[in-house]
């Protein structure tokens, strides 16, 4: 069932042969750090890294707190179907940007998600990571998620999320979708394509089950 479907999203893509991978595996989208970062490739880097790539995977570029004219850069390049925020950014940029935007809200406490109503009108979809001191996402640990159990908003998910914990996730909540980075690489950039195999086996394992579990409702 369509609805009950989790999208998944790899991000941090610095290889070829990670994204032909992923592809290879059923990745819904493909996440693109330009911020400062270990994971950070350049927008010449992401035209060689996407060539030849098929049609309906979504392309994402991550970005913290861009000045105008980089946003921009980032439309006028075709490379993207998305934006996704990761500071401070204005409402306003993300209500004026040409492509999709995705709002990331870093979550240490509930005081946090007083976020959401900043952002809520103006970002096409909210993601949730971790927060941890001055380091919001990319830490490679979860963060409570009890704490955004109550969201009514469709959301992505993300924060240390692997083959470890990905059930346990599915479970307590109903994530639009899942983001997937730290948790199943070898070193920052460098995916261990192993771990991406069990991580998506074990979310789609999980979706045949819980679809199995609606048809039966509806017998």
């Amino acid at each position: 069932m369509l609805e009950n479907r989790t999208m998944i999203k790899l991000c941090g893509m610095t290889r070829r042969k990670d994204i032909i991978y992923a592809v290879n595996m059923g990745v819904d989208a493909l996440g693109f750090i330009l911020a400062e970062s270990p994971r950070q490739v350049s927008l010449e880097k992401v035209r060689e890294l996407i060539q030849n790539l098929p049609p309906f995977i979504n392309r994402v570029a991550v970005v913290v707190n861009p000045e105008p004219k980089e946003v921009a850069e980032i439309e006028k390049s075709g490379l993207f179907d998305y934006i996704q925020f990761h500071g401070s950014e204005q409402p306003e940029m993300l209500k004026n940007t040409v492509l999709k935007s995705i709002k990331a809200i870093s979550i240490a406490g509930k005081e946090d998600l007083a976020e959401v109503k900043k952002y809520k009108e103006s970002a096409d979809y909210l993601l949730f990571d971790t927060k941890i001191g001055s380091q919001s996402g990319g830490t490679g640990e979860s963060f409570d998620w009890s704490l955004i159990s109550e969201v009514e908003l469709p959301y992505i998910l993300a924060g240390g999320l692997g083959a470890d914990n990905i059930e346990e996730a599915l479970r307590k909540l109903n994530p639009l979708a899942v983001d997937i980075n730290s948790k199943v690489e070898n070193e920052p950039g460098e995916k261990n394509h192993f771990l991406v195999k069990k991580t998506f086996e074990k979310i789609k394992s999980f979706q045949s089950i819980s679809e199995g579990k609606l048809k039966l409702k509806f017998i």
